[in-house]
């Protein structure tokens, strides 16, 4: 039996032609041409249960990927085509990730028993409806920040959020792995960054954040779980982004090596923060510590091949270089009249540091205050008008605000969802995000790469969390930045997610029910 396209994100164009399904077999193979497309073949053909051949038997029964650059000019390396007939499907690309999004579609014009039983889902009987897809993404930037450093996620709970944000042609995993609450990655030449960094003596208890559960919570990666993890990302066309904080939340890398904080500020004793709040501390302006920092990010750098690299530069607290003789001495000695230049300073060093290596630095909206350095992208969270400023200016921008895409805010009421934090956030008002803010003039949307979502997980100690709070809110959410704005129709994919989470029942992913 065939499905009709309940596709999520909605393609730009797709056509229900009438004729006679494809039918799904134990014979049927995946055949991929170009070596690009392997891991994609080998992908798909685990999901149904089916075997990767070198070429189409005689008789078809073949879902045949290939790359057609002659697509790129329209669709780009990320559109693509599927085509299904009673012969076959053939899915073409501008470029691999396009295949790979193509892939993503097929699954879902195929019931939600194949993420079980393959080809056998059907009793025997299993189709694909004849369809034609012709699509390609809106916004180049697709993602989903996951913090890691308020409450650690092994290695499979990583790789099984990737594998939930690739259904979705989601392509941008930003890693929040460091911050006051544990350093959450191995960096070989300061170990104690790790040993010390990334255990706390307790966290604040879920339901009442100002009681304590005195249970010590840690972990952090290896270089090579990095590697793994950065690995298993490619193979799902998804780009890992680290963030490393500069040069605030930094109290558990001082607590670590405090000889690179301000020392002789009063009261200067940094901690691996047991509690949920905004800290003093800040990295030091004196030549040690700026070595420090060049140490850490040139190890980053050979594990993350990602353009832009996140520094953070959100929430940093003035009052204990304000109080550092040392830090006043330099802040005089290099014409900063104040805190907020010196953070502005830090952020300029970072940015010439990474783009001396070919990298990107990104930070939230606070680095612009002090001006953007030249070419440094913003991620905007506190207010849209950040992002407006910044694209005036010439700069990228990455939409993130607080108002439609902080995940960690509650989509029910306070009763429902006692432990969810911010505002109510529906998942009617996601899908109502438009990055493109009203306000910004046409000649500078170009400026806008995109869209997230963010899981800050202060109340969210388990993956089951997570995903209660992500799914469904950034399924709206990939298809506000994937699918075109005239074919977005809410009610529309109300009826789609049926499908979708039924899918999710069968992939083991938790979620929230939508209530009407």
């Amino acid at each position: 039996m065939s499905q009709s396209p309940n596709i999520i994100p909605i393609p730009v164009s797709c056509r229900l032609t009438g004729g006679a399904p494809f039918p799904l077999t134990a014979k049927t193979v995946v055949t991929a041409g170009d070596p690009a497309l392997r891991s994609t073949a080998a992908q798909l053909a685990r999901i149904l249960v089916v075997t990767v051949a070198d070429r189409a038997p005689a008789g078809g029964n073949a879902i045949v990927l290939s790359l057609d650059p002659g697509l790129t000019e329209k669709l780009g390396t990320e559109g693509y085509t599927l085509t299904a007939t009673a012969g076959g499907v053939v899915i073409r690309g501008g470029g691999a990730a396009g295949v790979f999004y193509g892939m993503q579609s097929l699954r879902q014009l195929l019931p939600p028993d194949i993420e079980r039983f393959g080809w056998k889902a059907g009793g025997g009987g299993l189709t694909v409806a004849a369809v034609e897809i012709e699509d390609r993404p809106r916004f180049g930037w697709r993602g989903s920040l996951l913090d890691v450093s308020r409450h650690f996620s092994p290695v499979a709970e990583i790789k099984k959020y990737l594998d939930t944000l690739a259904l979705h042609k989601l392509n941008v995993f930003h890693w929040h792995l460091v911050d006051d609450q544990g350093w959450r990655i191995e960096i070989k030449k300061y170990p104690k960054l790790t040993s010390v960094g990334a255990w706390r003596t307790a966290s604040p208890d879920i339901y009442a954040e100002k009681i304590s559960d005195g249970v010590p919570h840690g972990g952090f990666y290896t270089q090579d779980d990095v590697r793994e993890i950065v690995a298993y990302a490619a193979e799902r066309f998804i780009t890992v982004m680290p963030e490393i904080e500069v040069p605030g939340h930094s109290s558990a890398a001082l607590n670590a090596y405090p000889q690179f904080g301000n020392t002789d500020a009063p009261g200067y004793a940094p901690l691996v923060q047991p509690r949920w709040t905004i800290f003093p501390e800040t990295y030091a302006p004196k030549p040690e510590t700026l070595q420090f920092l060049d140490d850490i990010f040139t190890e980053v750098l050979a594990l993350f091949p990602s353009t832009f690299i996140h520094v953070g530069g959100d929430e940093a607290m003035k009052e204990q270089w304000e109080a550092s003789p040392t830090a006043r001495a330099f802040m005089k000695a290099n014409g900063l009249k104040d805190g907020h230049e010196l953070q502005s300073w830090f952020i300029r060093r970072t940015e010439n540091f990474l783009a001396q290596r070919g990298r990107r630095l990104i930070g939230w909206d606070e680095i612009q205050e002090g001006g953007l350095a030249p070419g440094a992208a913003m991620m905007a969270w506190r207010d849209v008008k950040w992002a407006i400023e910044a694209a005036r200016l010439g700069h990228d921008v990455v939409m993130a605000p607080t108002s439609h895409t902080y995940l960690d805010y509650a989509e029910g009421n306070a009763e429902e969802e006692a432990v969810a934090v911010g505002v109510q956030t529906t998942l009617e008002k996601v899908y109502a995000f438009d990055p493109i803010p009203a306000e910004l003039e046409p000649a500078h949307h170009a400026r806008v790469l995109g869209a997230q979502g963010q899981l800050w997980r202060e109340r969210m100690p388990s993956l089951s969390v997570v995903e209660r709070r992500a799914y469904p809110r950034l399924s709206a959410l990939a298809e506000v930045v994937w699918s075109p704005v005239e074919r977005k129709n809410y009610a529309d994919f109300r009826a789609r997610l049926t499908w979708l989470l039924a899918r999710f029942d069968r992939l083991g992913v938790n979620y929230r029910k939508p209530h009407d």
